[in-house]
């Protein structure tokens, strides 16, 4: 059970009620992680600076390789709800999270996910020697921050116990998507 309460749209202020129509109108859903981060209109805003670096990354990076290195991160960081978020991306496209045949970009992704969240006072200098030959700097400052945002994500998720999203029960893992 969470630790902080998810908003009551009924009772909540006029700007928190805004940012959750604004956040419903851009993104189609409210998940019960924004429903807490509402509590804070600014660390919603704070936390959904993801999309903006998303679309920074966009087309340099396929959304699948941004999802398997945001779920790499999440799977390093342990956290179920940001697990299961990437795992139903990848199974709603077509793509098996348990049996991934990862491209030579994708395992590099991969790979710099799971370092950042080991120790990102120590990502191997031959990872950053690959990351530099396929990205300009730009790229890897986006990503960077990406990254940082999405283990923030993970972060928020695990210390809050957030409840878990019912609509993601089917592609937990261990789940049998259909």
């Amino acid at each position: 059970m969470s630790h902080l309460p998810q908003i009551d749209y009924d009772t909540a202020s006029q700007e928190v009620r805004a940012a959750h129509d604004e956040e419903v109108r851009l993104r189609g859903r409210m998940t019960n992680m924004k429903r807490t981060l509402l509590h804070s209109p600014a660390a919603h805003r704070i936390y959904a600076e993801w999309f903006t670096l998303r679309a920074e990354l966009d087309p340099i990076i396929s959304d699948r390789a941004i999802w398997i290195f945001s779920h790499a991160i999440s799977k390093a960081a342990k956290s179920k709800i940001a697990i299961t978020f990437f795992r139903r991306a990848l199974i709603n496209k077509g793509f098996n999270p348990d049996a991934l045949e990862l491209s030579e970009e994708e395992v590099l992704l991969d790979a710099f996910g799971k370092a950042i969240v080991a120790d990102s006072n120590a990502v191997p200098t031959e990872l950053w020697a690959k990351l530099k030959q396929r990205y300009d700097t730009k790229v890897l400052v986006d990503l960077v921050a990406f990254a940082g945002i999405m283990l923030a994500t993970a972060v928020f998720n695990n210390v809050v116990e957030v409840d878990f999203d019912p609509e993601l029960e089917a592609f937990a893992e261990g789940a049998n998507p259909t």
